[in-house]
């Protein structure tokens, strides 16, 4: 299919978390997602179904902006773990989504033994 459509392409900020979700899921190190608010100062692992609330998709005027929190794995280095997040979080969206991207930010919520 090589012919140009017209018109305007809007995706949901939910599909965008979905998408950095899953990519986040994929790396090495990652145990899982965590809620964003630990009111209690405890940061509870999120099942799988619910990727979502662990990503914060927001749209500004020079794109979208992503902030992760996550559960890491003891004994991986947590900037590499981060730094693995964030490129890969950025190649979803830059080529698969083609949304112009205004940051990642990484928040880690805790430090976990993957069973």
């Amino acid at each position: 299919m090589n012919e140009t459509v017209t018109g305007n392409l809007h995706v949901a900020n939910d599909v965008l978390a979905d998408m950095v979700g899953n990519a986040a899921l994929e790396c090495y190190g990652v145990v899982g997602m965590a809620a964003p608010s630990a009111a209690d100062g405890i940061a509870k692992l999120l099942p799988a179904s619910r990727l979502r609330r662990g990503v914060i998709v927001t749209a500004t005027e020079t794109g979208v902006h992503v902030d992760l929190y996550v559960i890491i794995e003891y004994g991986t280095n947590i900037n590499t773990v981060s730094q693995n997040l964030i490129d890969a979080v950025t190649f979803a969206l830059t080529e698969y989504a083609r949304v112009p991207l205004d940051g990642v930010e990484v928040h880690v919520q805790g430090v976990k033994v993957r069973k």
